[in-house]
């Protein structure tokens, strides 16, 4: 089974991706930190990146655990991952609270693109810190053994299409 995770910059269109892929008849994960505020704003809870970052960085890293855990199609695509919350706890010079999993070699990274950026209610954070995390990972997910792909900024279709030839040609490789 292939995991292949989908991350960057915020707000540079990678749920809209998956939405594609998804339609496309793929299995995705949809991102663990925007169901954790869902469920969190419902349950009239505090774990918000804006309010309790590290408990919103718990929840949402065992979310993503499950999610890992639970997909069984040959090939899954996930809005985010362990991984995206692995860094957030590197970055506060802390460890994850269990053992990151491991997802396929290739990750693409959607880059940082103001066109698209848009804060929302659950977005509360400025371009500026979205472009810090995409620094991050794009620097720290090599150091983790992962061949990350940036994301060329074109259709959502093309987008699709690039992902798809891309682990395409990595499994022929």
């Amino acid at each position: 089974m292939r995991r292949i995770v989908i991350t960057g910059c915020s707000g540079g269109g990678k749920s809209t991706l998956l939405a594609e892929l998804a339609a496309r008849g793929h299995a995705v994960v949809k991102e663990p930190g925007r169901r954790v505020i869902a469920a969190e704003r419902a349950a009239g809870g505090t774990g918000f990146p804006w309010k309790d970052a590290t408990r919103f960085a718990d929840l949402a890293f065992w979310m993503a655990l499950a999610d890992h855990g639970s997909a069984n199609a040959a090939l899954t695509f996930f809005d985010r991952s362990a991984l995206d919350q692995a860094a957030w706890y590197a970055r506060q010079n802390s460890a994850p609270p269990a053992e990151v999993p491991r997802y396929d070699n290739a990750v693409f990274l959607a880059p940082p693109w103001p066109e698209v950026y848009a804060q929302d209610e659950d977005r509360q954070h400025g371009f500026d810190d979205a472009v810090d995390e995409y620094i991050d990972l794009a620097t720290r997910l090599p150091g983790w053994g992962y061949q990350c792909h940036i994301l060329p900024r074109l259709s959502v279709a093309e987008r699709a299409d690039f992902v798809l030839t891309t682990i395409g040609n990595e499994a022929a490789a």
